[in-house]
């Protein structure tokens, strides 16, 4: 075979390769005027690090607690490694990724998730799984988290399970090829609109209380994890009033704290004390935090880390300063823009004008 006829037969397949490449990201979902928590687990690989506090679980955190806060009021840097219904496997190969990337001193993790002990849904996996970086951890994660109907191969290759999107394609799938724009805050998803608290339905009874063996197997490897790492583990429960937080639940959480000496909250416990009102510091009738209401909690936890744990103000240096101001810039600013439109459509909707996008 002549050297020329090799230099073609290599073009080609770089050529190939490239068309796939430009496929897939074409093809893939964008996360970023629709379903946009799908942003948030990539969105950590552009970030300014190292963190204090790295704070892992689901949408009960990266609703409910604002690093800005963390920082304007205690100095502490902080960023959460969120996703939609974050399952207990995911977060540990989470974790163990960040651990790679970086050892802040605490880990917080939330602990909604102990109720599930089986995959749920390929949405779900996705909008955590598609956005973490090709790695062992990865894989790992995606092993533990597949339904039934899922492939393995799928997910090293999203091009073979996005391969049909054309007739879905919109206009961000082009602007946001290779560049998106950033929609959270060190992870934290803002939302200033206030939907207060309903009556919820009566908790249904369970046949068992008891968390699985395959959660608490993850709770200990989490446990493991952060102490080969020098890292302190604290666990919480948010303070949200749905879905329901059996206290059946809540006492296997405190006994297992106990048992391994790590600090565990349940919020919910002390949102009096918070100064949380679910008729205002609510987005969606209970279930997570508003600005104002993330605010408050963040300002109350900021105090146990200060208390429990050995962290430093670091608002004095200098270079981290300059960075944060610049997030608080970004921060205030769409602060801002929310409210505007929360007035714009107030307007829209007093003339009986359906607000359009």
């Amino acid at each position: 075979m002549t050297k020329r006829r090799l230099l073609h037969m290599a073009l080609a397949l770089c050529i190939f390769i490239l068309t796939l490449f430009f496929l897939q990201r074409l093809l893939s979902p964008k996360y970023v005027t629709a379903i946009v928590e799908g942003s948030l687990i990539e969105e950590y690989y552009y970030e300014d690090g190292p963190h204090d506090v790295v704070f892992i679980g689901d949408c009960e955190v990266y609703e409910n607690i604002s690093p800005i806060t963390l920082w304007e009021n205690y100095g502490f840097t902080s960023y959460i490694r969120g996703s939609a219904q974050q399952l207990i496997w995911q977060s540990y190969y989470l974790m163990k990724e960040t651990l790679r990337y970086e050892k802040p001193k605490v880990m917080v993790f939330n602990v909604l998730s102990m109720k599930y002990d089986t995959p749920q849904s390929e949405a779900y996996n996705r909008m955590t799984l598609d956005g973490m970086k090709m790695s062992k951890d990865k894989l790992g994660a995606v092993k533990a988290s597949m339904t039934e109907e899922e492939h393995l191969i799928e997910y090293i290759f999203p091009l073979l399970r996005y391969h049909s999107r054309w007739s879905e394609l919109k206009g961000e799938d082009f602007k946001y090829m290779f560049k998106k724009e950033k929609i959270s805050h060190n992870g934290y998803y803002m939302r200033v609109d206030t939907l207060p608290a309903k009556t919820f339905p009566q908790p249904r009874k369970l046949a068992s209380y008891e968390f699985s063996d395959i959660t608490y197997h993850y709770l200990d490897l989490m446990v493991k994890l952060c102490r080969e790492n020098g890292v302190e583990l604290m666990l919480m429960k948010a303070p949200s009033l749905y879905p329901h937080w059996y206290d059946e639940w809540d006492q296997q959480m405190v006994e297992y704290a106990k048992e391994h000496n790590l600090k565990y909250i349940n919020f919910i416990e002390l949102i009096d004390e918070i100064g949380i009102d679910f008729d205002t510091d609510t987005h969606d009738a209970g279930l997570h935090l508003n600005l104002a209401g993330a605010e408050k909690l963040s300002m109350h936890l900021g105090e146990i880390l200060k208390s429990n744990y050995n962290l430093v103000d670091r608002r004095a240096d200098r270079a981290l300063s300059d960075i944060w101001a610049r997030k608080k810039e970004i921060y205030d600013n769409m602060r801002e823009s929310q409210y505007r439109e929360l007035e714009e459509y107030g307007y829209l909707k007093s003339l009986g004008v359906e607000k359009r996008d």
